[in-house]
């Protein structure tokens, strides 16, 4: 009833000063959303703009960098952070500034162009995380093609189409012909609105650009998850019968660097269980995705009139956090990707920090050899399974 009292109040009062003529459709005096969550929103914004340029900006340079982090993985995600650092340098600024002032939606090229690379990057992110989503599946569940699909050219064009379909979906709305690109009064910052005709393309792009890709990510997760826990028991209960007579086997697939397993077979148990890790951190950013995209959708469908201002603000700030939270992930989760970034800081203490054990960052350890593993036939966590089967077959024998 409150909220009720307040929109109507607004309305009343942007009514009349229209009624004297003046134009209130950009006058931050009679915004609905309170002054001072504005302010506390655009300071956010920029804190989260200023991060995640550096962030995805650093993670670009330590993966191009360093040969150890380079595979067919590491091409997805140095593209998903190119569309997080082109948001955070080109839509940001205008997003950040909307909540204190949007005089820059007067111009009609701006007002076309922010949301226009603010939905096609939305589309791209997801996108590019269900690309890196079925990458992992095919090389966990039809590892025997992996090879085939993952060559250079097929990569490239896997690329250039999420690129092509996320933004090619809005070019009716750019030439107006399918909603438009103008201010709206309701969310005040340049939108998709409904053309002359009254229509809008914000259902279809929801439902081609985001539901769908999120059903195919959830798809491809149920199936490599279904996949390992089969592997895994399977090797339970192939192991167990044999835990007392066969225990050398045992030992050989709970310590991949036993002495008595040969030198291959350790690269092949630690490859998988790296890209394991990568599988998993995927997984994360999916999850992380989705926590920051579906608030902003929801309040979206559930308040069109933006009778909660707060709730909106609030959905917004996690959107702009999706495009900095992934270089997060990456530390968090992955210690090559640990090691990556430490060889790019050049502050000793800080590389001490994100490498534990006072580990050398790719490039400064001269014991291994650089490899580019986008060359190697990638192994998974079945591999591993594998490995350890037939080291108990080979004890039988």
């Amino acid at each position: 009833m409150t909220d009720q009292l307040l929109s109507s109040s607004w309305a009343m009062r942007r009514n009349i000063s229209i009624g004297a003529g003046q134009d209130t459709s950009m006058d931050p005096d009679m915004s609905r959303f309170p002054k001072p969550l504005r302010n506390v929103a655009a300071t956010v914004s920029i804190v989260i703009m200023i991060v995640g340029v550096i962030g995805n900006l650093l993670t670009i340079v330590a993966l191009l960098k360093y040969p150890k982090v380079r595979n067919v993985a590491a091409a997805f995600i140095v593209s998903l952070c190119v569309a997080d650092f082109v948001f955070c340098s080109l839509v940001l600024p205008f997003d950040s500034m909307r909540f204190i002032d949007v005089s820059w939606a007067h111009v009609s090229f701006l007002c076309s162009l922010v949301p226009f690379l603010r939905y096609g990057n939305t589309g791209v992110s997801l996108l590019f995380v269900g690309a890196i989503t079925i990458n992992r599946y095919i090389m966990i569940a039809h590892h025997s093609i992996y090879a085939k699909v993952y060559k250079k050219h097929w990569i490239a064009l896997m690329l250039l189409f999420c690129v092509v379909f996320s933004y090619g979906m809005q070019i009716p709305t750019l030439l107006g012909s399918w909603g438009q690109f103008d201010y709206d009064p309701n969310l005040e910052t340049c939108s998709i609105v409904p053309d002359a005709n009254g229509r809008s393309p914000k259902t279809f792009l929801f439902v081609t650009g985001f539901f769908i890709p999120c059903i195919v990510i959830v798809a491809c997760y149920a199936k490599i998850f279904w996949v390992v826990h089969k592997s895994e028991k399977r090797m339970r209960q192939h192991t167990q019968p044999q835990q007392t007579q066969h225990q050398p086997a045992m030992q050989q697939i709970k310590s991949p660097y036993s002495p008595a397993r040969p030198e291959s077979t350790q690269r092949e148990i630690k490859k998988g269980r790296s890209e394991w890790r990568i599988t998993k951190m995927v997984l994360a950013i999916f999850l992380g995705f989705l926590a920051c995209y579906l608030p902003i959708t929801i309040v979206k469908i559930a308040d069109p009139e933006v009778r909660n201002p707060a709730f909106h603000v609030i959905g917004y700030l996690l959107l702009y956090v999706a495009s900095c939270v992934n270089p997060i992930i990456y530390v968090i989760m992955n210690k090559q990707y640990r090691q990556a970034y430490a060889g790019v800081i050049s502050c000793s203490r800080l590389r001490a920090s994100l490498t534990p054990h006072g580990s050398s960052a790719p490039g400064h350890n001269n014991n291994y050899p650089h490899q580019d593993n986008s060359k190697d036939l990638n192994k998974t966590m079945v591999s591993t399974v594998s490995i350890g089967m037939n080291s108990i077959k080979d004890d039988f024998i």
